[in-house]
């Protein structure tokens, strides 16, 4: 089968462990899209932090799947096209047992108004988190009390932490909230410490690249998917052929249908080589 739509993931995947782009995976993606396949990046960054891979990317038009699936945006304005928003009626619940580990990062979907996230004062949070806030501060607001919620566009709830107290916490949510709650546990790659993210219970990278996709008339089997970590399992099972990094996480590597060569290795180079080139 001819697969029309490459997934691709971020960090970890596209992108070394440096944060770079490699040479050989700029270039393969690229004739991948010269080829007339769809590549669309599936990461759980930010907009505002996605641009720069995208332009790298030469992906200068289309659609990306952000922040987990949570948002899905037209790459070139910025616009909303699909979102899964987390619900104002969860919100208190999530806030009261995410500030058992520190005051949490509540995300909101205002890029255009420079704003990406609001928080109560750092010291008020796990030190990895405050270090992460000091070097967002320009897309930051910072609020006496996150209760109520600041904004009706909310994407989720997160907090940056030591791995045993965010294990804990998650632990702590699913007993709490159950099934009206997703939550995504995830190496931080690009600060110390782990990141616990409370989502709405029907968002993800993969439903929300299958919704993407059926807009565009491509099946889930059309689909070739790329990733590394537990946030791309799902993906990786779902799509019609699914890369595993050799550097992924177990839950990626179970999932996927096919293991590549790592990040620092060219992998998605090597498997856009492969499949479809």
């Amino acid at each position: 089968m001819r697969f029309r739509l490459l997934a691709l993931d971020a960090d970890g995947t596209t992108l070394d462990d440096s944060a770079a782009v490699r040479p050989a995976v700029r270039g393969a993606v690229r004739d991948a899209g010269d080829r007339g396949v769809h590549v669309v990046l599936c990461t759980g960054r930010r907009y505002r932090t996605s641009l720069p891979i995208l332009q790298e990317l030469g992906i200068e038009s289309g659609a990306a799947v952000l922040q987990n699936g949570v948002l899905v945006k037209d790459v070139r304005s910025g616009e909303t096209l699909h979102h899964r928003y987390l619900s104002r009626e969860v919100y208190p619940e999530v806030l009261d047992v995410m500030r058992g580990v520190g005051a949490p990062l509540v995300y909101v979907d205002h890029h255009h108004e420079g704003l990406d996230f609001v928080t109560e004062a750092p010291e008020r949070a796990h030190p990895f988190q405050g270090e992460y806030v000091g070097r967002n501060q320009r897309v930051c607001r910072v609020v006496d009390s996150l209760d109520p919620a600041p904004s009706d566009a909310l994407v989720m709830m997160s907090c940056l932490a030591d791995e045993l107290s965010l294990r804990a916490l998650e632990s702590e949510i699913a007993t709490a909230l159950g099934t009206r709650i997703r939550t995504n546990f995830l190496v931080n790659k690009n600060y110390r410490g782990h990141i616990l993210e409370a989502v709405s219970a029907g968002s993800g990278k993969w439903p929300a690249l299958v919704q993407l996709a059926a807009g565009m008339g491509i099946e889930p089997a059309e689909i070739l998917a790329i990733g590394d970590d537990t946030n791309d399992a799902e993906m990786l099972a779902g799509a019609g052929l699914g890369v595993a990094m050799a550097n992924a996480v177990p839950q990626a590597l179970a999932a996927a249908d096919h293991v590549t060569a790592s990040n620092s290795e060219d992998g998605v180079a090597r498997a856009i080589e492969r499949f479809l080139l």
